[in-house]
């Protein structure tokens, strides 16, 4: 293994991010029709970023690296945030559901950025 790489499949935030991604296929199953092509394709992209940008960064020979796709992962996350907001604002989200979903959203953030901190 190079120097600076990690394995990100033994990284909780990656696991966490992931189940997180399947829960949203499974939410976004239930929207409207007229939205397979805006906020389930939105939100869904969003999710598949968020892990998949861990994993991309943790290829990476450095830390400075990694920790720029970390960024990107938890603009991901905020951008998810956003979409939603706007899911429940529109009526296609619940509000238990959307709590459980931000709930999740905001402890891969802290995750994310307690990580993220130490890759200084």
């Amino acid at each position: 293994m190079l120097i600076g790489m990690h394995r990100f499949k033994d990284l909780e935030i990656w696991k966490q991010s992931r189940v997180f991604c399947k829960e949203i296929y499974v939410v976004t199953a239930e929207f409207p029709d007229a939205e397979k092509f805006g906020l389930v394709s939105q939100l869904r992209r969003s999710s598949v970023s968020i892990p998949s940008n861990i994993a991309e960064g943790a290829s990476r020979k450095s830390n400075k690296d990694f920790s720029r796709f970390l960024e990107i992962s938890l603009g991901s996350c905020y951008e998810m945030e956003t979409q939603l907001l706007i899911s429940n604002d529109l009526g296609f989200l619940k509000d238990d559901v959307l709590k459980q979903s931000l709930s999740k959203l905001e402890s891969i953030v802290r995750m994310t950025s307690k990580f993220k901190s130490t890759l200084k």
